[in-house]
């Protein structure tokens, strides 16, 4: 099993893009857990985490523009990016848990690259 990320691609700057992140099997119930980017040549970044129920926490370069969300019936997990800028150029990957098994998961990313 493995989580797919999509909905990466080519935006202008001021521009939105909706990641969405699903397990491959649709029976592997995720339990989602964060979102981060890998810039070329930057180390791994937080974009946003879960900390507790009904509580995420945004990277300080996201805050207010970006909202993680998910879908339960889905079983889907979301990254809603708005009012994009060229240094959001980014792989973004991706975390969820999985109670059965006992692990997190990561997805193997999504390009997004912002435009001028």
């Amino acid at each position: 099993v493995q989580l797919v990320e999509s909905g990466g691609g080519l935006v202008q700057a001021g521009g939105s893009l909706r990641l969405s992140c699903a397990p491959s099997e649709r029976t592997f119930t995720i339990n989602p857990m964060g979102w981060y980017r890998q810039a070329p040549g930057k180390q791994r970044e937080l974009v946003a985490a879960v900390i507790s129920d009904g509580v995420t926490t945004y990277g300080e370069s996201v805050k207010g523009r970006f909202t993680m969300s998910r879908d339960n019936a889905k079983n889907t997990m979301y990254l809603q990016m708005n009012s994009l800028k060229l240094e959001d150029t980014a792989v973004y990957y991706c975390n969820a848990y999985n109670l059965t098994y006992g692990k997190p998961y990561w997805g193997k990313g999504t390009l997004v690259t912002v435009s001028s």
